[in-house]
């Protein structure tokens, strides 16, 4: 595991324009310092943890013509510095030729993603490297405010688990950002797209892992940062399949002082949203460790949070697979079937209970992430390995389906060779 390396944070220098709002206010101003912490995990495994404070804007984004690109670029220059490249659209168009359907990466909600290149003799202070470049497909003003948040989090917050923001280009009505590129894609093309061969148990592990760690940044924050859409599709893997949280549009304060949870607006993804944020709109850091459990259920299963295509009663993934979670006996036959039974059986039944704890119904009953990521490190010790294919009808079953292929008889055993897992 990389060691992260504790830089020192120059002082900040908080934006002053009136038109740069996300919601009610824009947050600014990050100091990186330690906070003492009981545990080991923290002090040992996760950055130096940013403490916040608000700057509150008067003003609202009623129209972006009235905040010029000009405007907005003086102040993130003021704002960041050196530490984000403010690109041009022309330098952009130039390094995806002209965002070519031969460079594009993907597609979401926010727009386009293509791939770069820049070399040495690109931009003084960049290396030679390759690049995402998100284009915003802007609709209306939430984009933009989307945009911003984007680059006011990851622009200051630093961390191994976290993508990294190089840049970022707003001229008139276009707004662009820069990352690192992730070589390795999504965990979501990895599980459900079958763009490559199944991920092992050891690359499954190592990933859950990374994103804890990722979200126990975030919410380590002295006001803490709630991700909000934590979800498989961004979750980015580098070469190596070291997991990092992209896309983070709609990342949220969480509460200060004697406050409990944040009232916001219901936003995120169905299938990951914990059910009292739907409800009541109170948002909170336990939110987000729901997500991360409907998260595990999905490595576990090699199926979607949601599936209309799916039979009726296993169309949401929590509800179908909660009854068979506190069993290791009936865990198989949830188990992905691409797995190949090459997994830790142990591991996997911690795992579901963690899955578990971190879905209850009451939010005070979900473990903090630093536990997670406690829990989750425990389990790479684990040698014992299934050795059946993973596919068992459901008990007194004579014809079932597990995890979509059609069983008949009561029982289903295909020995599976076991071979050495991909070194993670």
């Amino acid at each position: 595991m990389t060691k992260v390396v504790k830089k020192a944070e120059k002082s900040w220098k908080p934006m002053t324009a009136n038109c740069c709002s996300v919601e009610d206010s824009i947050i600014l101003g990050i100091n990186f310092r330690n906070k003492s912490h009981t545990s080991d995990l923290m002090s040992k495994n996760i950055a130096p943890l940013p403490s916040f404070r608000r700057l509150a804007y008067s003003g609202h984004l009623s129209n972006l013509s009235s905040c010029s690109s000009q405007r907005i670029n003086e102040d993130l220059a003021q704002s960041f510095g050196p530490d984000l490249i403010d690109f041009q659209l022309s330098e952009l168009k130039a390094i995806t030729q002209n965002f070519s359907r031969s460079f594009l990466l993907g597609e979401g909600g926010f727009g386009k993603v293509h791939k770069g290149y820049v070399d040495d003799n690109f931009k003084s202070g960049l290396k030679a490297q390759a690049v995402a470049v998100k284009h915003l497909d802007i609709e209306g003003l939430q984009g933009h405010k989307e945009w911003l948040s984007e680059v006011i989090f990851l622009g200051q917050l630093k961390h191994q688990n976290l993508v990294r923001l190089i840049g970022y280009c707003c001229e008139e009505e276009e707004r662009l950002l820069v990352y690192e590129f992730m070589p390795r894609g999504s965990l979501e093309n990895h599980l459900f797209k079958r763009l490559s061969s199944s991920l092992p148990w050891g690359s499954r592990l190592k990933i859950a892992i990374g994103a804890a760690k990722g979200l126990a940044f975030l919410h380590g924050a002295e006001t803490p940062i709630i991700y909000r859409d934590f979800k498989t599709s961004n979750i980015l893997l580098d070469s190596d399949f070291t997991a990092k949280l992209s896309d983070f549009g709609l990342a949220k304060m969480g509460p200060e002082g004697s406050n409990t949870h944040v009232t916001t607006r219901v936003m995120g993804t169905y299938g990951y949203a914990a059910p009292e944020y739907v409800s009541t709109g109170h948002l909170t850091t336990k939110s987000d460790v729901y997500s991360f459990g409907v998260v595990l259920l999905e490595l576990l299963t090699g199926r979607r949070s949601m599936e209309k295509s799916r039979p009726k009663g296993e169309q949401h993934l929590v509800d179908w697979t909660r009854p068979y979670l506190s069993s290791s006996r009936k865990l198989r036959y949830i188990m992905d079937p691409r797995l190949g039974g090459q997994y830790s059986v142990k591991g996997t039944k911690e795992i579901a209970q963690l899955a578990l704890r971190c879905m209850s119904l009451n939010p005070k009953d979900r473990p903090k992430m630093p536990l997670v990521v406690q829990a989750l490190e425990g389990l790479q010790t684990y040698k014992d390995m299934a050795i059946a294919s993973g596919l068992w009808p459901p008990p007194n079953s004579k014809k079932s389906r597990v995890n979509g292929v059609s069983i008949k008889g009561r029982s289903y055993y295909k020995p599976s060779p076991i071979t050495p897992s991909r070194k993670t």
